[in-house]
């Protein structure tokens, strides 16, 4: 996720890693330089942490001292544990997923708990940074397991839903490069029609079926095979973690 934002925003990074090499990488990549967690917090005005939730007191341990605004985007990880190990600093979370590097990403912010005092600006700029990777969405923080369960695994979901519709094709006889293109090109356009509706589902599907027709039998089959038990399965899955 950390390089997927990199990208996303395309400016020189300062950066840090816990010895995988990555930080450099990125740094080759997009310019600015690797540093240590403490070089990172000392000299950025906000600092991202990007690392495993099981790390958080360990790097909170590194950088508390000197970072003075903190976003995460650590799943499982709340605003109010935040709080706990960066009390000096202003904390936000959001939860961006990987297209943010094509800057099409979806990013939740949830907003701190009652009674934690918040620099508005500070607030505002975060929220416009994250907005040049795309969308953001606001939503209360007990709800960002189930968004998670929809945007982050997301990307997952529709490169699986893709490759299925891909082998049908394949299998009925067009070359896979084609077929992936018709698929997501298909997507994308799909994607950009629900968004000038009003995200109708159910308009945007009567337009395209008709009684009886090819696009109803398709459905049909689709509803039989249970596609909508499996993708509410595949939420519970997820919340089993995440929750």
């Amino acid at each position: 996720m950390a390089r997927a934002m990199a990208r996303g925003w395309g400016d020189p990074v300062l950066c840090s890693d816990s010895g995988s090499g990555r930080a450099q990488a990125l740094a080759d990549e997009l310019g600015g330089r690797a540093a240590t967690n403490a070089e990172v917090a000392a000299e950025a005005d906000l600092v991202i942490l990007c690392h495993k939730p099981y790390q958080l007191a360990m790097v909170a341990d590194e950088i508390a001292d000197e970072a003075t605004a903190v976003v995460s985007v650590l799943g499982g990880i709340s605003t109010a544990q935040l709080g706990q190990v960066y009390p000096g600093a202003q904390v936000f979370r959001l939860i961006p997923n990987t297209p943010v590097e094509v800057r099409r990403g979806v990013s939740v912010y949830a907003p701190a708990h009652r009674g934690y005092s918040i620099d508005h600006g500070l607030e505002r700029e975060v929220i416009a940074l994250f907005e040049r990777l795309g969308t953001v969405l606001t939503m209360e923080e007990g709800l960002l397991g189930v968004a998670l369960g929809v945007s982050s695994v997301g990307p997952a979901y529709q490169a699986l839903l893709l490759e299925a519709q891909v082998d049908a094709a394949v299998r009925h006889g067009i070359k896979p490069g084609l077929a992936a293109r018709l698929v997501a090109e298909t997507m994308a356009g799909t994607a950009e029609l629900l968004r000038i509706r009003g995200y109708d589902t159910l308009a945007v599907r009567r337009e395209v079926t008709s009684p009886a027709g090819s696009t109803a039998r398709g459905l049909d089959a689709l509803e039989r095979a249970g596609i909508r038990a499996a993708f509410s399965d595949a939420m519970d899955g997820v919340l089993q973690v995440a929750g």
